[in-house]
């Protein structure tokens, strides 16, 4: 049986408007119906729920008009998130203000755009919102989340220094104390904030998470902060930053040791005040979220050569979190291994029940500099690219077996680039395809071991490979290389 389509609903009292939104959504892949009044919308939302369990069909997302005829969009939106909480809120207006998207932000919406809706920006928030529902949904069965990917309760890794980080989760996620943590990239450091989050009293709200690192610093203030109409070049209608993305719940702050000292001074006024000024405007907005940062450089090294600011450093350093690296608990690699290989094996439908003796020795021998992220990649790599029903010491990387001293140019054979011409028997046979996409995994690689070699230090990684920051961003993207350094 093929997966059901996301279903959204749109409430807007202008019919041809409310009708032009359903039929765009519905050709992007969604199920979407459409109300003119907050009455009608109720309706639609409970019927959609109160059937058998084969034809219950409940709403993922609700794109509501700010003006109804018989309520308000607000009033409408608390109403929903009320009787239903999973239903995630998105407020569309002809008016909008930064006062207003407040409001809305503050009533549950996850997004607040502007009329005339742009189709790209309107479909972004809808996969956004869609996310937001799964996430919310997850909930209902926390526990075994947990168990299952965070090994909180039933914890993957048995090394002491792990327990006691477990033990600090479970101690701060109560607070609203502000947590940091440090450690080398790919050591799971997103994954303890999402862990911080979940056993919360904010789990039901947002958990947003920006890369501070990731974010050109022209752009980094609007996207924490938000703006306002007319505030720079292409700020064309208010919008909300992050800090109000996750009003009510939590934001993870990435790579700190990014920010500028004029983002320092920024971060230190709304840690302090719970307040913050949108781009281009001077009214205070307050926000309620609880702040969990993270760093892959020691701060104090960056305070004393007056890099980062002290008294920021001082109010972040309330609980720190310290993630080992990988290298330094060897005993943890066969249980993370196996407990990768079941995930990725589930995930892709393949029967792959261990490891032979010759590849965990491999990977117990390997000093994973790129940490547990490097070591998911392995597996997923070995499990797509197995034959057998046990990843075999041929299923690993050259550079992780010793077959080949350049990871870089380490095919499955272990010899020469994927499918190239010349390469050892074991590899696959050359098959012709244009110079242009044969040369694609290749440059991959390279910018993704450089990213790594940085410790994902943009900067550091375009000046060594001799690009600008804007080439870097965009192969960044062009690759999906993001899913590999936003682990932690």
């Amino acid at each position: 049986m093929s997966e059901r389509r996301q279903r959204v609903l749109i409430v807007d009292d202008d019919a041809i408007v409310a009708r032009s939104i359903a039929e765009y959504l519905v050709g992007e892949g969604f199920d979407a119906d459409y109300a003119v009044t907050a009455g009608d919308a109720r309706e639609l939302v409970e019927a959609a729920e109160h059937g058998s369990a084969e034809q219950a069909h409940p709403y993922a997302v609700a794109v509501v008009d700010m003006s109804l005829p018989d309520l308000s969009g607000l009033e409408l939106i608390r109403t929903l998130r009320k009787a239903h909480r999973d239903i995630v809120p998105i407020v569309i207006t002809g008016y909008g203000t930064i006062e207003s998207a407040v409001k809305a932000i503050r009533a549950g919406a996850i997004d607040y755009l502007t009329k005339p809706i742009v189709d790209e920006e309107l479909r972004l928030a809808v996969e956004k919102a869609v996310s937001q529902h799964a996430l919310i949904a997850e909930n209902v069965h926390l526990r075994q989340q947990l168990d299952q990917r965070y090994g909180l309760d039933s914890i993957v890794g048995a090394d002491d220094r792990m327990k006691r980080i477990y033990d600090v989760v479970e101690a701060v996620a109560a607070s609203k104390t502000t947590v940091l943590m440090t450690g080398e990239s790919g050591t799971g450091k997103s994954l303890i904030a999402r862990a911080i989050h979940r056993r919360s009293p904010r789990a039901d709200e947002a958990f947003v998470e920006i890369s501070c690192g990731s974010i050109p610093e022209s752009l980094l203030e609007s996207e924490l902060f938000g703006h306002v109409k007319g505030a720079f070049t292409g700020a064309h209608a208010d919008k909300p930053g992050r800090f109000l993305a996750a009003h009510g719940g939590t934001l993870f702050l990435d790579e700190i040791n990014s920010a500028s000292p004029g983002m320092q001074l920024k971060l230190l006024r709304v840690l302090q005040e719970r307040t913050f000024e949108p781009v281009g405007s001077h009214r205070p907005v307050e926000v309620d979220v609880r702040v969990i940062l993270a760093t892959n450089q020691p701060l104090e090294q960056l305070v004393a050569g007056g890099q980062f600011r002290q008294d920021l450093y001082y109010r972040i350093n309330v609980v720190t979190i310290t993630l080992p690296p990988l290298r330094e608990r060897l005993a943890d690699i066969p249980l993370l291994a196996e407990h990768f290989l079941a995930e990725k094996a589930a995930d892709m439908g393949r029967q792959i029940t261990g490891f032979s003796a010759e590849a965990m020795a491999a990977l117990r021998a390997y000093a994973f500099p790129g940490n547990v992220r490097e070591l998911e990649n392995v597996v997923e790599r070995a499990v797509v690219l197995s034959r057998s029903t046990r990843i075999g010491v041929e299923d690993l990387p050259g550079h992780i077996t010793g077959h080949e001293s350049n990871p870089l140019m380490q095919g499955r054979g272990g010899a020469g680039l994927p499918g190239a011409p010349g390469a050892s028997s074991g590899a696959e046979p050359w098959t012709p395809r244009p110079l242009r996409e044969a040369l694609e995994e290749p440059e991959k690689q390279i910018i993704l071991a450089a990213l790594e070699a940085n410790d994902w230090n943009r900067q550091q990684t375009a000046e060594q490979l001799d690009i600008n920051r804007t080439t870097l961003y965009k192969k960044i993207k062009q690759y999906d290389l993001e899913r590999y350094g936003r682990t932690g």
